[in-house]
């Protein structure tokens, strides 16, 4: 879902956004993003600091109402809501700047759509990855034993757990959240991953689960890919 409030004038409550998002009683969607000028909100004016050109910020909550700092695919939805609306204009082969919670995201304007520069990836806890190659575990319903996980930051938090098998990843159970042993601070999306069958273009494949943070199992998740 998106909405327009260009001053901050709307107050998004958690309880306000939860029943937007609900799909039965509500409007129905896995977020909700509201367009707002970054010098109406205390961290939009923050990533003004560090570039002046981000006009628009990308004010995203959770399904559950919970605040995120930003959505993979939310922010080329974001983009291309900006030029409909006719706040933005951005000609192919142009880039736009967006202001997020996880700082200044660029999304350029390509003869398919939109791309997103993510920016570089980080560990949550880098020493444990890089001595154990895991920093977590993962229970989830449809596993029969806790597995090994890495958390990486993409200016989000993920969890991905590496399966060996598709089968494996067919049975889990994801309308019941994974437990990540530890959790970071403001929890996690997890991603349960098996190699996928190459092709002969020399590109790899693999297959993806991922339950989100504060959503439950979605389609898609950018930032998890």
């Amino acid at each position: 879902m998106l909405l327009t409030d260009p001053h901050a004038e709307l107050a998004l409550d958690a309880e306000l956004v939860t029943l937007a998002c609900d799909r039965h009683r509500g409007i129905g969607g896995d977020g909700l993003i509201r367009a707002v000028r970054s010098e109406a909100i205390p961290e939009g004016r923050a990533v003004l600091d560090a570039a002046p050109d981000a006009e628009w910020f990308m004010d995203y909550r959770n399904n559950d109402g919970s605040v995120a700092e930003m959505c993979g695919n939310g922010v080329r939805v974001f983009v291309h809501y900006l030029v409909q609306r006719g706040l933005a204009e951005v000609p192919e082969g142009d880039v736009l700047r967006i202001g997020t919670r996880a700082g200044v995201k660029t999304v350029a304007r390509t003869d398919s759509g939109y791309a997103v520069d993510m920016g570089p990836w980080t560990f949550l806890d880098g020493e444990a990855a890089r001595s154990r190659g895991s920093d977590a575990v993962v229970t989830a319903e449809g596993l029969k034993v806790p597995r090994p996980a890495l958390s990486i930051g993409m200016g989000n938090p993920h969890t991905v757990v590496a399966l060996a098998e598709g089968e494996k990843l067919d049975q889990l159970a994801l309308h019941t959240a994974p437990v990540v042993r530890p959790e970071p601070a403001d929890g996690t999306n997890v991603e349960f991953v098996v190699p996928g069958d190459g092709d002969d273009d020399g590109v790899g494949r693999v297959r993806m689960r991922v339950h989100e943070r504060g959503v439950g199992e979605t389609q898609s998740c950018g930032t998890g890919a």
